[in-house]
């Protein structure tokens, strides 16, 4: 079989799983919805809060504060777009079609991320407006310094994440055992290293707290890198994945 083949089955698989295409549906609404909520408390409640916080007070942040739940269909969906194959036995049929296995990977890989990363971006741009418009006189827009940036870095945040579920799903080789690690994980997991003074600097260096550091335009100090650096760690976890996967796929038969 042709690359191109290769391309056109697994775009056919993608499309045809409903799953997949409502977890990036869900993913847009959740981030969106519970962003415009958390910057609709900020601007009934910004009075309130210390002059510390005001001074590092970030709107642009603060309208991504859904990115924290809408990261979890992602996530679901990167785990899916692969595991479902294992989970329905497809997988012996897509490897006897395609024997040359980093074929199949990477065409499967690079057709999920296709539509992930689009999605990714129209969620963050919608976001973006909406918490800022719910933010009222405490907004700031894209041409402040920094904030395009952010806006599309937490696009390309969303997209990576769902690679990086890839990478992990390929390496586990199935639907239970990936969201058993993977949700804990980034639901729980690191959000406690992150804020517990023992293993904050452990933390920093999670894939999710690293990439989160491109939607940040004001630097309260706290990370112990910049946006770009951040997005370069976030990027060495993802080759990790993708290659721990690789590895798996290649020396385990379906």
């Amino acid at each position: 079989m042709t690359n191109g083949r290769v391309l056109l089955s697994e775009w056919t698989k993608i499309r045809s799983v409903r799953s997949t295409v409502w977890t990036l549906v869900t993913a847009l609404v959740v981030t969106a919805t519970f962003g415009t909520l958390i910057s609709l408390l900020f601007r009934n409640t910004y009075e309130d809060l210390s002059r510390a916080d005001r001074l590092t007070f970030d709107p642009t942040l603060t309208s991504f504060a859904g990115i924290t739940l809408g990261q979890l269909a992602m996530i679901a969906y990167g785990i899916l777009v692969v595991s479902n194959e294992y989970g329905t036995g497809m997988i012996r049929a897509s490897l006897a079609a395609v024997p040359r296995r980093g074929v199949l990977m990477s065409a499967k890989v690079a057709v999920a991320t296709a539509p992930a990363l689009p999605v990714g971006l129209a969620t963050s741009f919608l976001t973006f407006f909406l918490g800022q418009t719910a933010l009222g006189r405490y907004r700031t827009d894209l041409g402040e310094p920094g904030v395009l940036r952010a806006v599309f870095g937490a696009g390309l945040y969303l997209a990576l994440i769902a690679l990086f579920a890839m990478g992990v799903a390929w390496a586990l080789r199935g639907p239970v055992l990936s969201f058993g690690v993977l949700i804990p994980f980034f639901f729980l997991i690191s959000g406690i290293l992150a804020n517990v003074s023992a293993t904050e600097k452990i933390g920093d260096y999670l894939p999710d707290q690293a990439g989160s550091r491109i939607m940040r335009v004001v630097d309260d100090g706290e990370q112990p890198y910049g946006p770009w650096g951040g997005l370069a760690i976030m990027l060495g976890w993802i080759v990790a994945a993708q290659l721990a996967g690789y590895l798996v796929l290649r020396k385990r038969d379906a």
